[in-house]
C-alpha cells in the first residue's frame, strides 16, 4: 500500500497506459481520479474498480477545452481537500499528417505541439496551489523517447515531447521550495492498442532492432515506474527523465546490423 490515501489524478486514463496507471495506483491504496472526456466509459471503469474495494472516481476533463483542466483540478481539490499526485498522461499523435518538416503543415504541427504542451502546462499549473497547501506533491509527465531522438517523421510529436521534457525540469526547479517534485517517464515502443493500430510491423521491427532488450514494453511496466515516482520512496528524486524503453538509444548506430549478423 505504497500510495495509501494519496489523492491522485490521472489524465486520459480509460485505456492503454493511462488505464494501467489507474489500476496500479488504486491497488497501492491511492484515491484515484480518472480525468477523462468520456464520462460514461470513465464511470463504468471506476465502478468496476470500486466493486473490487478500490477507490476510483471519474472526473470530466477535455484536453480540447483548456478551461476544463483547471476546473477538473479545482473539483478534486474541493472534494478531497488536497491533491498529492498528478499524472499527465494525455498526448496525441497523428502519423498521417505529422510527417517531416517539408510535408507537415504549420497548422498541423502547432495543433500537436499546443495540445501536448497545454495538457501538461495547464494541469500542472492548476495543482501547484493545492499541493503547496498540503505540504507538497509529485507531478509525473508521461513523455516519450521520441522527445530525445530525432526521427524522419512525426516532427510535431517529437518537438512537443522534447518541450515536455524541458518543462518537467523547469517545474522541478521552480516548485522545489514548495516540496513539489516533477519527473517524466519516457516510454519506448509500448504494446498498446494505439501502437498496434498506428505502427506498421516494418516500423516496429526496425525500432526493435535498436532496442537492446529486443521487445516492446508493456503498459504495466510504465505504470510501475509511475507508482515509484508517486510514492514516498522517490522523495529525493526530481527533475529526472526516466526512460522505460528497453535501452533504446543507448547503442551506437551500427548496433542493429551487428546484432542481426550475430544471430544469423
Amino acid at each position: 500500500m505504497r500510495l495509501e490515501n494519496k489523492v491522485i489524478i490521472v489524465t486520459a486514463s480509460t485505456r492503454g497506459i493511462g488505464w494501467e496507471i489507474v489500476q496500479a495506483c488504486a491497488r497501492e491504496g491511492g484515491i484515484v481520479y480518472m480525468a477523462v472526456r468520456d464520462q460514461q466509459r470513465g464511470g463504468e471503469l471506476a465502478q468496476a474498480m470500486t466493486s473490487k474495494g478500490m477507490w476510483v472516481k471519474s472526473v470530466y476533463m477535455d484536453a480540447r477545452k483548456e478551461e476544463t483542466m483547471a476546473a477538473m483540478a479545482e473539483l478534486v481539490a474541493t472534494e478531497e481537500g488536497r491533491i498529492d499526485v498528478l499524472v499527465n498522461n494525455f498526448g496525441i499523435g497523428d502519423p498521417e499528417r505529422d510527417r517531416d518538416l517539408e510535408h507537415t503543415s504549420f497548422d498541423d504541427f502547432m495543433r500537436i505541439v499546443r495540445s501536448n504542451l497545454a495538457s501538461v502546462y495547464l494541469t500542472s499549473q492548476a495543482v501547484i496551489e493545492p499541493m503547496r497547501a498540503s505540504g507538497g506533491g509529485s507531478i509525473i509527465n508521461i513523455s516519450s523517447v521520441g522527445g530525445r531522438y530525432p526521427d524522419l517523421a512525426r516532427v510535431g510529436y517529437g518537438v512537443s515531447k522534447a518541450a515536455v521534457n524541458f518543462l518537467t525540469k523547469d517545474i522541478a526547479v521552480q516548485c522545489a521550495r514548495s516540496r513539489i517534485r516533477c519527473n517524466a517517464i519516457l516510454p519506448g515502443i509500448t504494446e498498446t492498442d494505439a501502437v498496434k493500430n498506428n505502427l506498421s510491423p516494418e516500423y516496429s521491427r526496425l525500432f526493435l532492432r535498436h532496442t537492446p532488450l529486443g521487445r516492446m514494453g508493456t503498459p504495466e511496466e510504465v505504470a510501475a515506474a509511475v507508482v515509484y515516482l508517486a510514492s514516498n520512496e522517490s522523495d529525493y528524486t526530481t527533475g529526472q527523465l526516466i526512460e522505460v524503453g528497453g535501452g533504446f538509444g543507448l547503442p551506437n548506430p551500427s548496433y542493429g546490423d551487428l546484432v542481426e549478423n550475430l544471430t544469423m
